[in-house]
């Protein structure tokens, strides 16, 4: 895609936290993913990349996503993906099938028994 074909592509303002290797070199950068799409990000962070730069984030509920830095402005940059990915996935609750959860407390009737207790939702 050239760029004008990427800033058409819809975007999700969120706020993560994910985790950022750079090639080339060791460890891992924790930064903040800004807004997602399925063929980039925005990152921010205290990591100095280089446009060009190849890069791998591990996105919540999807995994590690390579994919190459497109622009730097200060403490913000870009990232293409070089596969495209489902940015609604990263958006389910951690672990989750993106279901809620269905919590039951007991509801007492009165007489403060066991016999006396039932479940409602909540």
């Amino acid at each position: 895609m050239d760029d004008s074909e990427n800033r058409q592509l819809a975007r999700d303002s969120l706020f993560l936290m994910a985790d950022l290797r750079i090639d080339g070199l060791d460890g891992e950068h924790r930064i903040k993913v800004r807004n997602l799409s399925s063929g980039g990000m925005m990152g921010e962070g205290p990591v100095r990349v280089v446009r060009g730069a190849v890069v791998e984030t591990a996105i919540r509920n999807i995994g590690w996503v390579e994919g190459s830095v497109a622009w730097v402005q200060g403490n913000r940059f870009g990232v293409a993906f070089r596969d495209e990915i489902d940015p609604k996935v990263a958006r389910a609750p951690v672990g989750g099938d993106g279901e809620q959860a269905q919590f039951l407390r007991p509801l007492r009737t009165g007489t403060g028994h066991s016999q006396g207790v039932s479940l409602r939702k909540v």
